[in-house]
């Protein structure tokens, strides 16, 4: 019970991020847009943040410059795809190729630098055995991403704007007809997604690895975006595989560390397979993809023609 508590809080503490990541690219999608920009997106967040929280030295504000980073990248991505009219999947994987470079060049400064981490908790809840150190000790912005989670799940499914947003992912023609500004409404959640991820590019420098090494984000935009088809596009469930996720990836650590007797490369592999796995598991049945999935994503819209 000793070691399962550790091992139960840093799980938590690696699904965060691609849990936050995850959540904004559920709304773009929702609305019928794709972002393949993920990963770069996380990275130039990363160091934005990590570079005005360590000259700042306010943490808050490292966070806010990471959610800024985020939006600015995710703006002009709506404005190549939502008002030229780029093709989606080609203009996002531009843009994480694009936020890999600028990003190490952004760092060069930075590399070797470290922050300073404090600790954190619930006042009485954390000093509980074993659920204190597993669940109330962790940073103000992994209650936050649990929050957020509630919050989109209400969003969706509770309020009129919820449902316009889905209306617009569904048929967007239709939306325009009732008087609905489109792209309005996609660049909105563009813009929230981009904040998302931005959020989660910033965990990643302040606080699951407090300094900046390039391309430290490894992967984890790639699997953000798995996650949403992984839900099928249902909040509650990209909660269940963030957490999911975080705990194979804390799993392969602790393997390392037992000295498990398997290449340190396979063991780096098992996040990525079990993405595949995943993936082909859930590609088999048809039904949940078509249910959930928004029926324009991917496909741009001109309200002019």
């Amino acid at each position: 019970m000793d070691a399962l508590a550790p091992l139960i809080a840093s799980s938590i503490i690696a699904g965060t991020p691609l849990m936050l990541a995850a959540l904004g690219l559920l709304i773009n999608e929702k609305s019928g847009v794709i972002n393949l920009g993920s990963e770069g997106i996380m990275l130039v967040a990363a160091v934005s943040g990590f570079a005005v929280a360590l000259d700042s030295g306010s943490p808050a504000l490292g966070f806010a410059a990471g959610a800024l980073a985020g939006m600015a990248m995710a703006g002009f991505f709506a404005w190549l795809t939502v008002w030229l009219g780029a093709n989606q999947v080609a203009t996002g994987l531009a843009l994480s190729l694009f936020g890999v470079g600028a990003s190490a060049y952004m760092g060069l400064s930075y590399v070797g630098a470290t922050l300073q981490v404090h600790a954190f908790g619930i006042p009485v809840l954390k000093d509980l055995p074993f659920v204190g150190a597993a669940l109330f000790r962790h940073h103000p912005m992994v209650y936050l991403s649990l929050l957020l989670c509630a919050s989109i799940a209400w969003f969706l499914h509770r309020t009129r704007a919820g449902l316009v947003l889905r209306a617009v992912g569904e048929s967007p023609a239709s939306a325009h007809a009732l008087g609905y500004n489109v792209r309005r409404i996609r660049l909105g959640a563009l813009l929230f997604g981009g904040a998302c991820c931005g959020l989660a590019g910033a965990f990643m420098s302040l606080v699951y690895t407090p300094m900046w090494v390039e391309n430290m984000v490894a992967g984890r935009g790639w699997i953000a975006l798995a996650l949403t088809t992984f839900a099928t596009w249902r909040p509650a469930r990209v909660l269940i595989g963030a957490y999911l996720f975080g705990g194979i990836t804390i799993l392969t650590f602790h393997m390392q560390a037992l000295g498990v007797p398997i290449a340190s490369q396979l063991l780096s592999m098992l996040p990525y397979l079990a993405t595949i796995l995943v993936l082909v598991l859930i590609s088999r049945n048809a039904i949940w993809i078509r249910l959930n999935m928004p029926a324009s994503l991917g496909k741009n819209f001109n309200p002019h023609t």
